[in-house]
Parts: structure tokens; C-alpha cells; sequence
């Protein structure tokens, strides 16, 4: 009769252990008791990058690589790209169901009425030099929201908690439009909360002299949609700091300052401004043949960006939403000659045994920059367009880690290589006394 369980022989002392097999999984602290002697500290997984690690239990996003598969509490990425909007999403990832239309009302009218920022705001994105990156000044500003909201540090009292998660959901499109007007000079524009969020945030990024902004619906939906595509991604590089952060119970301002910052990373957030630098780069459809041998052949630095990921083995599901979006939106700005480009360069990758055998297929990076460069967003905006959905699952993931009763504090093992014991050498002058008396 089979057992859900894991033997392990130590070769080094001949003990057999039986270790519990849970979810496909085994406690790594199980390991613990096998010791080769009574002074060993016990056995330890090494796994760098945690390639096959499990920091937590979720029951928000799934992803299953292999199959293309990318679910928000169970309800497939696609459908929700097709019938659900970027509210509505977020409410699902905090609430685990869709709302009702009494509950949707009412959660747009909290983050519609949170949607202003203090004055003092302002002052601190003034602060920063003209050529500022508007991701430098949006994670700062966000950090710097902890001071206005100082009782948001008690991280385990719900009813605040869900205020300030809900004022951040609100403010963070004010924050990101304020970043850029200040990178080109332009006087900031308030929320105009009778329009949609998706829309609120383009009439603060492009309203100039006219009395009221009307943001062009196509362009409107493809910019909710995104943000719908972008909202969560199980534990990826921000979303694990933004709960390795939280862990110390910090408020949410500051570990969603945490995780922005690991979002600022070209290998995270910039991943589509690599793309546009790389269809730029082939410049015209009688290039792509040759750019593909060389990415093959290995030769120089030719990288094929936007294809392949860390999880997906598979078509990304995001990439086949974004692609169809992609054709709408050009019908309004007009046709990005990068296009054309890039869907040349997907067909013959996915018809070369090089890149099908490596599971090289395109991801969400691959067509999302084409849209927000046809938009009129600057690439410096790029990764806080991804912040402000991301923003609803670092939250989600944040409150549900809060009340997991496993999680600590996060504290990896590390395994030791530097010296063993030396002494300081007796007789060296204290490099204290040299400083105090070098003046």
C-alpha cells in the first residue's frame, strides 16, 4: 500500500527518514533532523533564485506554465480580459468572489473618493530634479505615504488595513500621472472622479487646456484590459519582496515601496522597453532573417527579448489577449511599423525547432509596449503603468500572508564560504585614533 510520504537514506550514517509529503511537497525545515552527528546543524535545501522552492500557500493566482494556464481565483485570464473590468478584478483578488452590483458600487466609490492626495504630495514630487525617472519618484512617494497615514502601521487591525489598502489603490494612478507631468514640465492635473479609472489616470497624464478630458474609449478599454493582464503573477520577483518585506509587519506603503523598487529592474518592468529597443533595433522586415541567425548562432549580444519566461513553458495566455489588443488600438493611433515587425519575428520563431524545442514563446512583454508606445507613453513610464494594476496583488498577497498563522518574519539560511576563525594581528594601530586625530 503506498504512503504519502518521502523515504531518505543517509549514505553518511545509514539512517533511513520519513518525511510527510503534502501538496506535492516537503517541508524543507523536515530536513532539519538529519544530522550527520549530534553538533551537525542539520540538512538544508540550497536554492538559489528559489527555482523549486515554496515560500507560501495561495489561494489568489495560478499558473501553470506548462499549459499556459493563468488563473485569478480560478476564473481564466481571458475571460476576465474579455467581461470583467480592472475594479472588478482587484475586488476578486482581496475578496476571493466576484462582487455583486451592490458590492461593486460600493468598492468604486471607496477608491473614487480616495483618488486625492494630500497638497504636501505635490511638494515632495517637486523636490525631485526636472530629468528625475518617474519610477524613481513614484516609489519614493509611495514610501513617503507612510507618514501621512502613520496609523497604517497597525497591520493587523482589518478595518485599518483595508482603508489604507484602499487609499492606495486609489492614489497610486495620481502619483503615477504626477511623476511623469513633472518629468516634462507640465502643472499637475487633479483626479476628475467622474470618469473611469482607467480613464481618470489618462486625463491626468495628457489633460492640458481643455476644460474637461475625454479619453478615447477604445484606448480606455485597452488600458483597463492591461491592467487587468498585469494585476498578479503568483510570486514573482516584486510580489515575493512585497511579502518578504511585509513580513516585518511594516506598513503597507513602505513594502509596496519594497516591491516597486524590485519592479524598476530591467529584468522585471523593463522587460517591454527591451523589446521596442529590439524591434528598433531590426528596423525593417528584410532584417528579421538575419536577426534571427545571429540570435542562433550566438553571435555578438543578440538577445531575443520578449520571448520565454520563467514560469511559462507555454504560449504566455497574457500574450495572446495583449496581441488581439494590440490590432484595436492601432485602428485609433494608427499602425506601429514595429508591428509588423514583431509579428514576423513570432512567426518564424515559432516555426524554428531552435526556439520551439527551447520553449521560446512570446509573453505579456513582447506586444504591451508596442500599445503604450502607440498610446503616447514614454518608455521611462513603462514600468509604473505596470506598477499601478501590480499595485491589487502585492496588497492581495500582502493581506493574505498577514493572516497565514505560518508566516514569519522572512529569514533565509544561507550556507557559509568565506574564512574560518582568524584573530585580529596584535600590535595594529586602532584605525579609530587615526580618524579622530586626522583633523
Amino acid at each position: 500500500m503506498s504512503k504519502n510520504t518521502l523515504t531518505i537514506t543517509d549514505n553518511r550514517t545509514g539512517k533511513n527518514y520519513e518525511l510527510p509529503i503534502t501538496d506535492g511537497t516537503i517541508r524543507t525545515v523536515d530536513l532539519r533532523q538529519i544530522k550527520a552527528g549530534d553538533e551537525d546543524f542539520g540538512l538544508m535545501g540550497y536554492d538559489p533564485a528559489y527555482l523549486n522552492t515554496a515560500s507560501c500557500r495561495s489561494a489568489i493566482t495560478l499558473i501553470d506554465g506548462d499549459k499556459g494556464i493563468l488563473r485569478y481565483r480560478g476564473y481564466p485570464i481571458e475571460q476576465l480580459a474579455e467581461t470583467s473590468s480592472y475594479l472588478e478584478v482587484a475586488y476578486l483578488l482581496f475578496h476571493g468572489e466576484l462582487p455583486d452590483q451592490t458590492q461593486l458600487a460600493n468598492w468604486i466609490e471607496q477608491i473614487t473618493t480616495h483618488t486625492f492626495v494630500h497638497e504636501n504630495v505635490k511638494t515632495v514630487i517637486e523636490g525631485f530634479r526636472y530629468d528625475a525617472h518617474p519610477m524613481g519618484m513614484f516609489l519614493a512617494t509611495i514610501g513617503a505615504l507612510s507618514t501621512f497615514y502613520p496609523e497604517a502601521k497597525h497591520v493587523y487591525d482589518k478595518k485599518i488595513r483595508m482603508l489604507n489598502v484602499v487609499r492606495l489603490l486609489a492614489k497610486v494612478p495620481t502619483i503615477a500621472a504626477w511623476s511623469y507631468r513633472h518629468s516634462q514640465g507640465f502643472p499637475f492635473v487633479y483626479p476628475d472622479n467622474q470618469l473611469s479609472f482607467a480613464g481618470n489616470f489618462l486625463a491626468m497624464m495628457k489633460r492640458m487646456s481643455e476644460p474637461r478630458y475625454k479619453p478615447n474609449p477604445i484606448l480606455e478599454r485597452a488600458l483597463d484590459v492591461l491592467f487587468i493582464l498585469h494585476a498578479d503573477h503568483e510570486q514573482n520577483c516584486s510580489t515575493s519582496v512585497m511579502r518578504s518585506t511585509g513580513s516585518s509587519q511594516v506598513d503597507p506603503y513602505s513594502a509596496v515601496a519594497a516591491a516597486s523598487a524590485a519592479l524598476y529592474g530591467p529584468l522585471h518592468g523593463g522587460a517591454n522597453e527591451a523589446v521596442l529597443r529590439m524591434l528598433a533595433e531590426i528596423g525593417s522586415l528584410s532584417n528579421v532573417p538575419a536577426f534571427v541567425k545571429e540570435v542562433k548562432e550566438g553571435k555578438g549580444e543578440k538577445k531575443l527579448m520578449g520571448f520565454g519566461h520563467r514560469v511559462y513553458k507555454n504560449y504566455d495566455p497574457r500574450a495572446t489577449v495583449i496581441k488581439r489588443l494590440a490590432e484595436q488600438v492601432f485602428e485609433v493611433t494608427g499602425r506601429n511599423p514595429l508591428l509588423d515587425i514583431a509579428i514576423e519575428l513570432e512567426r518564424i520563431a515559432l516555426q524554428d525547432d531552435y526556439f520551439v524545442k527551447r520553449k521560446l514563446y512570446p509573453n505579456v512583454d513582447f506586444y504591451s509596449g508596442l500599445i503604450y508606445q502607440a498610446m503616447g507613453f514614454p518608455v521611462d513610464m513603462f514600468p509604473v503603468l505596470f506598477a499601478i494594476p501590480r499595485t491589487s496583488g502585492w496588497l492581495a498577497q500582502w493581506c493574505e500572508m498577514l493572516d497565514d498563522s505560518e508566516q514569519k518574519i522572512a529569514r533565509p539560511r544561507q550556507i557559509y564560504t568565506g574564512q574560518d576563525r582568524r584573530d585580529y594581528p596584535a600590535g595594529r594601530s586602532n584605525p579609530f585614533e587615526y580618524e579622530r586625530k586626522r583633523g
